[in-house]
């Protein structure tokens, strides 16, 4: 398939990555004469408002993955991957509700930091690792590879096609990477919020004009929902749905082939969203820049409005690009597969200009995700490694220390990115990997801030276990069809028949997996902290809830849709309500 895209379009793309990079380093140009550079680099010297929390929060988590992946997953199966979107509001409110404010009594750099001073320094060095590897590995590495791979199809190269006699796909991961970790590394948090805003715009209009297109084309809600009750699936697979009339309900059963049951979403999404939300430095730093509680307060709840919207402007494309090619809109043409989904629309309905200006909005995508998670594990590697051994260092060590982190971070992201090909879809690999990471985090979290028996002990031996058990589930699911063609090679058939199909029992349902291992991690941190009871160290006495009520007893700093209170219901009852409409 031709994906290729003329020069007018190629001028848009090249101006935007070299205004993007400028307004990086100009960042680093301004933070500068700020002063308080350790605060400055990487916090933004506590001064981030509500409207920049959320818009930055909601930037860190988009990225070209959802874009491709979403469209792509839509196309196979519908709108139920839109869950993950939408549940997201849920736990934003937790973050708003419980974690924030205690974070920002703590007024810590970072999220291990806060494990240390809640639990004991053990925590803080499991919690610094595990958000180094999952800054790397989940954040960096899927976006470099998404993007690369997507600017590979937009020029039109096929699977294989060089670039100055280096494979197109690794050529797009380094050069993304490299210039994403100059801005990152020159500018700091303050390029990273300025940044991601200038570019969730961008994202946001480039989805919205082909969602429009694409809206335009089918002529509206009443012919898409038509065209897909009445038509087969263009893809003839066996993992694919014959018929496309439940394309528009979010909530599926057992049977469907999604693998994405109501109640594996129900019980599973709140494990790894809590993490994502509540417990990840990439995320939840810029809760940590707030300028004060109402503003850490406030930036999640706007996040979690902002969540609305990728259901219609990422998801929804990619079931009507199924009803398009059902009633022919193209001529016969349909996409090759199912990844080229989102490539597949821009091609076929925007006009020059326009396609560049979409191809910048999902380089932006990748860009101001990697961006994120580049300067979170250099303030992670800076206060939660490198001080631990040098306490003694000074700002401008410190600030050095984390430059060479995100240096260092970009390389082994870019090494890391090309093992996603091992996912049948892209947005696949990224839950599965956090799936067997979120869990014991998740546990060692809700213990610390509801729970005044919670030891240390205990949460070391949780998070230690926990990790050990996520490492070993993620090589099962890793190698685990490897394994069983090596047995059967060897002439094991029967060893190779009961491996493959306990393997698959257990990693086959992702959310549910993530679900018991949190039920696990519950229960060892339960019996550890009584095994090993602690009393309560005076620093950690604020950073507990005496009852999970006290939050939503105490003064609100605001009024109307300012009062947090109110405005997190407005938040639940929005999202019920959107649930209830497309269940």
């Amino acid at each position: 398939m031709n994906l290729s895209v003329g020069p007018l379009d190629l001028a848009v793309i090249a101006v935007y990555m070299a205004a993007i990079v400028g307004i990086g380093c100009y960042a680093g140009f301004v933070r500068r004469r700020g002063g308080g550079e350790g605060s400055h680099y990487f916090l933004a010297g506590n001064s981030l408002t509500w409207p920049v929390i959320g818009l930055a929060m909601f930037a860190a988590n988009i990225s070209t993955v959802h874009l491709v992946s979403l469209a792509e997953a839509a196309y196979k199966y519908g709108l139920v991957f839109g869950n993950f979107e939408w549940m997201a509001g849920f736990t934003l409110v937790l973050l708003s509700l419980f974690f924030a404010p205690l974070y920002l009594r703590s007024r810590v750099p970072t999220l291990p930091d806060f494990l240390e001073r809640r639990y004991n320094r053990a925590c803080r060095d499991i919690l610094a690792v595990v958000s180094v590897f999952s800054a790397i590995v989940i954040h960096i590495g899927i976006a470099l590879y998404t993007a690369a791979w997507v600017l590979r199809g937009i020029l039109g190269m096929a699977p294989g096609a060089t670039v100055l006699g280096i494979d197109a796909l690794i050529f797009f991961i380094v050069a993304l990477g490299v210039l994403t970790g100059i801005y990152t590394l020159l500018g700091g948090l303050l390029a990273v919020v300025w940044t991601e805003s200038i570019q969730t715009v961008l994202l946001l209009i480039g989805a919205v004009v082909i969602t429009a297109a694409a809206w335009l084309k089918i002529g509206g809600w009443e012919a898409l929902a038509a065209t897909l009750a009445s038509h087969p699936h263009p893809l003839a697979a066996p993992d694919i749905p014959h018929s496309t009339a439940n394309f528009l309900n979010m909530a599926r059963d057992s049977s469907d082939l999604s693998g994405q049951p109501w109640l594996s979403v129900l019980l599973g999404y709140p494990v790894l969203g809590i993490w994502y939300w509540c417990a990840d430095q990439t995320i939840v730093q810029r809760v940590l820049a707030a300028k004060d509680e109402r503003h850490a307060r406030l930036g999640p709840l706007f996040c979690a409005f902002i969540k609305i919207l990728p259901v219609f402007i990422f998801v929804l494309p990619g079931v009507i690009c199924v009803a398009l090619v059902q009633q022919g809109a193209f001529g016969g043409d349909a996409p090759a597969n199912a990844a080229d989904t989102y490539t597949f629309l821009i091609t076929r309905l925007l006009p020059a200009g326009l396609k560049g200006l979409v191809t910048a909005a999902m380089l932006a995508a990748a860009m101001q995700t990697c961006s994120a998670a580049l300067n979170s594990t250099a303030t992670l590697f800076a206060y939660d490694i490198y001080r631990r051994w040098r306490p003694q260092s000074t700002d401008h060590q410190l600030v050095l220390t984390g430059k060479i982190a995100t240096g260092v971070a970009t390389v082994l992201a870019i090494l890391w990115s090309p093992l996603f090909s091992h996912y049948s879809t892209i947005f696949e690999g990224l839950n599965r990997l956090v799936s067997y990471v979120a869990p014991p985090i998740t546990a060692v979290f809700l213990f610390g801030v509801f729970s005044k028996k919670a030891s240390g002990r205990g949460a070391h031996i949780t998070m230690k276990y926990g990790a050990l058990l996520g490492a070993f589930l993620f090589i099962l699911d890793f190698f685990h069809k490897s394994f069983t063609l090596w047995l059967s090679s060897a002439g094991l058939d029967t060893a190779a028949a009961l491996f493959h199909a306990a393997a698959s029992f257990i990693v086959k349902d992702f959310m549910l997996t993530a679900f018991y291992m949190l039920l696990v991690c519950c229960a060892v941190m339960w019996a550890a902290s009584r095994a090993f009871p602690e009393p309560l160290k005076e620093e950690a006495r604020a950073l507990v809830w005496t009852d999970w009520r006290e939050p939503l007893r105490g003064e609100a700093h605001g009024r109307g849709l300012g009062n947090y209170r109110i405005l997190s219901a407005v938040v639940v009852a929005t999202f019920i309500a959107l649930y209830l409409y497309f269940r």
